[in-house]
């Protein structure tokens, strides 16, 4: 039985926001969606299918739960060094 694979997209201003929110996500073919128009934006993809399972409790708009924000943060140092790689 095959697994249908899940994406999501997460978004943090430290200006506006007091944890990193989850801005999309979906299945299938939502997540291909997904990780297509972070392909055509330059955002670099992070994958980590334990994330994800931890991910799927938490509705869109809402923010990341507190026992995530270390994982999460080694997400964003990832995408940080790999802005970095392109300047």
């Amino acid at each position: 039985m095959n697994k249908r694979h899940k994406a999501f997209a997460l978004k943090y201003d430290e200006q506006e926001d007091s944890a990193p929110k989850v801005v999309a996500k979906g299945k299938g073919l939502v997540a291909d969606e997904i990780m297509e128009r972070a392909k055509n934006a330059d955002v670099p993809v992070y994958e980590d299918e334990s994330l994800v399972n931890l991910l799927e409790e938490i509705n869109i708009n809402e923010s990341i739960p507190e026992e995530l924000y270390e994982i999460v943060a080694e997400v964003f140092a990832f995408i940080y060094q790999t802005d970095k790689k392109y300047d």
